[in-house]
């Protein structure tokens, strides 16, 4: 099987644009529609549905693609091991991340990204709601969660500790709580899952934070959203260090009770299918985040 014929279809179905996926491997239009119709031909089965107005994916091809993206992971990889790799990553990395963080901490670094490795398109889907690594065909994902799906593997990339805040104006109008059983007479920006939360005092007594006993007149899915309704002072919120280390800081937040702790092991992770081979562009962009985020001393501060 043709790993370029291979590569053009890929990226043809990442895109749903065949002429576009050419041109991106020097090849004009015809030629690129004829190489995708033979790679059909050999297989048996339309990968691609063209009409005049759309090319979509047809459900072989859907199941084909995840195959198609490993044997070429596993071509990229090969090459490496002997030495026949270029001198930097190329091509396109899938990588899924929560919008908030991505947006906070990664795009900034994309200009540093860029200059290091121009052969390397990174290609981003951001959301909030944890997306599915494996369904998905992604290279790379960052949850931020315990590690415990045994067909992923993953690196830590950096402490998620959470905090409970609020603003200031918040709290001239409501008063600051002192112990846990005082929030529940606070409004409470809750997470769309509305899960309970345990906080750990310091002689070790548990207090459940329950969303169902407390005000929750405003319920997120979006961690940005989140922050700044509490900047707005809307109510009370737990939020990740690395999402309101900035407002704490200056004063625009304040972090309450904070001789309790969030029992909450949640981490950053960098995780990739077991099933995947480690290509080099997702190492080396393992690597590069690691080497800017994973010292953020104030995203781990209890």
């Amino acid at each position: 099987m043709d790993t370029d014929n291979l590569r053009l279809f890929v990226m043809a179905a990442e895109r749903l644009n065949i002429s576009g996926a050419g041109r991106e491997l020097g090849l004009a239009p015809a030629v690129a529609s004829a190489r995708l119709a033979k790679l059909e031909q050999e297989l048996g089965v339309e990968l691609l549905r063209r009409t005049t107005r759309k090319v979509s994916l047809s459900l072989d091809g859907s199941d084909f693609l995840p195959y198609a993206r490993e044997i070429l992971a596993q071509t990229e990889a090969a090459k490496a091991a002997l030495g026949g790799s270029e001198t930097g990553p190329k091509g396109t990395l899938r990588f899924a991340a929560p919008s908030s963080f991505a947006q906070r901490h990664i795009m900034p670094l994309l200009p540093e990204l860029h200059r290091l490795y121009p052969d390397l398109t990174l290609d981003l889907r951001l959301s909030d709601t944890q997306i599915d690594a494996i369904e998905g065909s992604y290279d790379l994902a960052l949850r931020s969660a315990p590690l415990t799906d045994s067909s992923l593997k993953g690196r830590k990339l950096a402490e998620d500790t959470r905090v409970l805040c609020a603003s200031p104006a918040y709290l001239q109008s409501h008063g600051t709580p002192e112990t846990p059983a005082q929030l529940t007479d606070h409004r409470f920006l809750a997470w769309i899952d509305l899960e309970p939360r345990e906080l750990i005092g310091p002689d070790k007594e548990v207090f459940k934070l329950d969303p169902a006993t407390m005000t929750c007149r405003t319920i997120v899915n979006d961690g940005d959203a989140q922050r700044e309704a509490t900047l707005a002072g809307a109510g009370l919120s737990i939020n990740s260090l690395w999402s309101v280390s900035e407002e704490l800081a200056s004063g625009r937040l304040v972090r309450l009770l904070p001789d309790w702790k969030l029992n909450d092991k949640s981490v950053l992770w960098l995780v990739y299918p077991r099933s995947n081979v480690l290509t080099p562009k997702t190492r080396i962009f393992i690597d590069f985040l690691i080497d800017r985020l994973k010292n953020r001393a104030d995203w781990g501060v209890a």
